[in-house]
């Protein structure tokens, strides 16, 4: 399937040698290819050097001052942007708010100028711990005007987990809110926070928006302020601080399942410049363009692709507070529809969720709008792809299937409309995009052959790339840098086809050894949701006398199927059929719902830990406890099944 059979605008494309023109460019004079790109941001001083390349340690745009919300905002307000909406705001509950370029321009510098008022100043760390709410935005713009580095801390995360990330930053100040709705519930944010806080001793002011409006939240007198107070006397106009290119603009805590979370430490000049190139060339973005990307604003997507990406090109952009699928499963289609969203940005697990909930609930909405459909987070299955491209996109509209990761800061491997015409593949990212020299190697470092599995490098610095982990230089060489010596290690299987197509296969962690056999969990989840019968699965490892590991397979089914011994071995053939013997599941165990957090990731550690009867650890980012339940309910009804049998 070409991309010129599904794009409704081909006129504005040009053909895929432009994009092959533009990479060979990029890569054989990276230095003068950025500099024209940084060049259509503002500039407080140019730079003195392109790129100072210190294996595996990489400093962007040298010398050169810039500031990130002064581009964001500042630069569009003395245009005829002045007016036009920047935020399109929708609580799950249903009130909404709109803020053009110059509301949201008032709102950042009076924020910024109540964070002078309490002594913050440049290089300070501003923790922001809040919900899908505009202020989140503010608080990040805010930050950045003043040259504070803010850390965003995803507001899911429970007293344990936010209270490591903040002191690990040192942060000063705490932004948070009384609370937020999730389906249907009021969510006591500021009560977690208070609990964190008794542990957190660098942090001198906690800020509260009153997003619920609980009037018995507690306050501590000198240390605690609402928000509409601190703002009520600031000035209305504060100086954006000038920052070296090098300066660190955020602090990211990635969420791992073991050991200490990573601080992924971004500069602010080459940052901005691959968020503002990757958003031009993946999403095709127009003045006239309503998007609409469905993350957290506490992942790297949010910063990337809600927040500065969106803004630096003075986008409206929509945002979300509550559940996709509350109190319907139609709401976002919902929110596609009264919007008119030209650009919608989701992760995979979340399709795969509104799926299983049949055509029917997506059919009853006028989509016309839509013409650039994204997916980001992991892997998009080839069939998850041809629902999302025929239920939602009507057979009109290119998929961008991104690969890019937290430490990547942007887009690494995609579809790019706003470059050139590409073929799409079901389940593909497609190429490199400009700048991007990316491969797949085998454990010796030499390029794998097609389709073989290898392990997915990038070979050269890239200016959105990580500066460090904070505090941990060391940590960073190591997890980096050291399993192929020059070389980023993201972590990730891959391989590239005929056609030099790169297809993610997921985490290297994540692969099964079955009797001597390695297999990816993410491969035999993709094989497994291709059965009609089968909406979403899950899939983990447990220790096996004989094979060394097994697969278990947690599945969801679809909407008309019930769970039977016949159908389980329906899907046992259907696996041996398509991977392998090897592949079939030692277990394959039916739910009605997945543990998942609430950004949509599905919970492997949990449902691992649950099979194993280890520790199930932290369980603050769950979306639904019940979901635990289910799980925990399948495990005992396979062992008293077992055991009843042994009896007899």
């Amino acid at each position: 399937m070409g991309l010129a059979e599904v794009l409704p605008t081909q006129e504005r494309l040009v053909p895929i040698r432009e994009l092959e023109e533009m990479r060979e460019r990029s890569l054989r004079d990276p230095e003068g290819f950025w500099s024209e790109v940084a060049g259509q941001l503002h500039w407080f001083k140019s730079w003195e050097r392109v790129l100072e390349w210190k294996p595996p340690f990489a400093r962007w745009f040298v010398g050169g001052l810039i500031n990130a919300s002064f581009n964001a905002l500042d630069r569009h307000i003395k245009t005829w942007r002045r007016n036009k909406v920047a935020l399109i705001w929708e609580g799950e509950p249903g009130d909404s708010r709109t803020l053009t370029y110059y509301q949201l321009y008032r709102e950042v510098n009076r924020f910024a100028s109540a964070l002078k008022k309490l002594g913050i100043e440049k290089g300070d760390v501003v923790a922001i711990y809040m919900p899908m709410i505009p202020e989140a935005v503010v608080a990040m713009l805010a930050a950045a005007r003043i040259g504070a580095v803010h850390t965003v801390i995803f507001s899911g995360f429970g007293p344990g987990g936010l209270a490591e990330r903040i002191n690990d930053s040192e942060a000063r100040v705490l932004i948070t809110a009384d609370g937020f709705y999730r389906r249907g519930r009021e969510i006591c944010l500021k009560a977690i926070a208070d609990e964190a806080l008794a542990k957190c001793p660098s942090v001198e002011y906690v800020i509260v928006v009153g997003r619920i409006g609980k009037r018995d939240t507690p306050m501590q007198a000198g240390r605690d302020f609402w928000w509409h107070e601190v703002v009520e006397g600031a000035e209305n106009y504060v100086e954006p601080t000038p920052v070296e290119s090098t300066h660190p603009l955020f602090i990211l805590y990635t969420s791992g399942t073991t050991g200490k979370p990573k601080g992924v430490v971004h500069s602010t000049g080459g940052y901005l410049v691959g968020v503002y190139a990757t958003m031009k060339w993946v999403f095709d973005i127009r003045d006239e363009d309503v998007y609409w990307c469905t993350a957290d604003i506490g992942w790297i997507t949010g910063h990337s692709y809600i927040v500065y990406g969106p803004l630096l090109h003075g986008a409206a952009v929509v945002m979300y507070e509550g559940a996709p699928d509350y109190p319907k499963p139609d709401r976002w289609w919902s929110i596609v529809e009264k919007y008119g969203v030209t650009i919608f940005y989701t992760a995979p697990t979340a399709i795969r969720m509104l799926m299983k909930y049949g055509d029917g609930w997506v059919a009853r909405h006028d989509l016309c709008t839509l013409r650039i459909l994204g997916t980001v987070g992991e892997p998009l299955n080839p069939e998850a792809w041809m629902w999302y491209y025929r239920a939602v996109g009507r057979e009109r509209c290119p998929i961008v299937d991104t690969w890019w990761q937290t430490e990547t800061g942007a887009h690494m491997i995609s579809p790019a409309p706003g470059i050139s015409l590409v073929p799409l593949k079901p389940g593909s990212v497609t190429l490199p995009l400009p700048g991007v020299d990316a491969e797949v190697v085998l454990e010796d470092g030499k390029p794998a052959p097609p389709k073989q599995r290898g392990y997915l490098v990038i070979r050269r610095p890239w200016p959105s790339m990580l500066m460090t982990l904070h505090r941990d230089p060391e940590r960073y060489k190591q997890t980096y840098w050291s399993r192929f010596v020059g070389w980023y290690f993201t972590g990730d299987y891959a391989l590239k086809d005929e056609d030099g197509y790169f297809w993610i296969l997921g985490r290297a962690d994540e692969v099964l050894k079955i009797s001597g056999h390695r297999i990816g969990t993410m491969e035999l989840e993709s094989a497994l949701v291709k059965h009609s019968a089968v909406a979403e699965a899950a899939v983990i490892g447990r220790p096996h006398p004989v094979k060394g590991e097994e697969a278990v397979a947690f599945i969801v089914l679809r909407d008309g199927f019930t769970p039977s011994e016949k159908l389980r071995k329906d899907i046992e053939d259907y696996i041996r059929k398509t991977i392998g013997s090897i592949a079939v599941p030692g277990l394959i165990l039916f739910v009605s719902k997945l543990p998942k957090t609430r950004s949509g990731k599905i919970m492997r550690r949990v449902i691992k830990a649950i099979v194993t009867e280890s520790e199930i650890g932290d369980l603050s980012t769950l979306e639904d406890e019940a979901s635990v339940d289910e799980v925990k309910k399948a495990v005992e009804e396979f062992k008293r099944i077992a055991e009843e049998a042994m009896e007899k």
